[in-house]
């Protein structure tokens, strides 16, 4: 019991592998050519589902009384306490609603029907190689390294196993 303790305590101290994303560089294409690898379903672009990830939490003005949530004629978005917007896709019926009530433009669509993107980090496939998104980017905006949340240079943790880069709303 002694060694599998200090085997996981080694483990939570060694620095892992994440994704980062840099959203400048990301928004820098007009469309997404990334391909993904993801295990259970050939046509995933787990990018799209990252991107909404780190738009929702960090990018999103999180509005007092949210437009985009009060105009969604099917509840597709909910405002979770933390302030974080959850889409539920399959609710979803690609009106556009949201989009053009959200003061800031901050959502994206995601119009793949009955199939929603996502991003598994790779975790347990990599095996030490570099995933499929990162080897696909062309503009180099999504790297897979050894990195850590750094609020000076505005990397922010999303999850544990995601961090992405981009510049802060300034409030006055």
């Amino acid at each position: 019991m002694l060694l599998q303790s200090s085997i996981l305590a080694k483990n939570f101290n060694k620095k892992m592998k994440k994704i980062f994303i840099d959203l400048e560089g990301c928004s820098k294409c007009k469309d997404c050519t990334v391909s993904c690898s993801y295990f259970y379903h050939p046509d995933n672009n787990g990018i799209t589902s990252l991107r909404e990830l780190a738009a929702f939490a960090l990018i999103c003005r999180h509005c007092e009384e949210a437009p985009c949530v009060k105009v969604c004629p099917q509840e597709a978005l909910e405002k979770q306490k933390d302030g974080v917007l959850k889409r539920y896709n399959m609710r979803c019926v690609g009106c556009k609603s949201c989009i053009l009530a959200c003061p800031f433009g901050t959502i994206f669509l995601e119009v793949i029907p009955y199939l929603v993107s996502s991003c598994d980090y790779c975790l347990g496939r990599a095996n030490g190689r570099v995933p499929l998104c990162v080897e696909t980017c062309p503009e180099r905006a999504i790297r897979y390294e050894e990195i850590e949340e750094d609020l000076k240079k505005n990397h922010f943790a999303v999850g544990e196993n995601l961090i992405v880069h981009y510049i802060p709303w300034e409030t006055k």
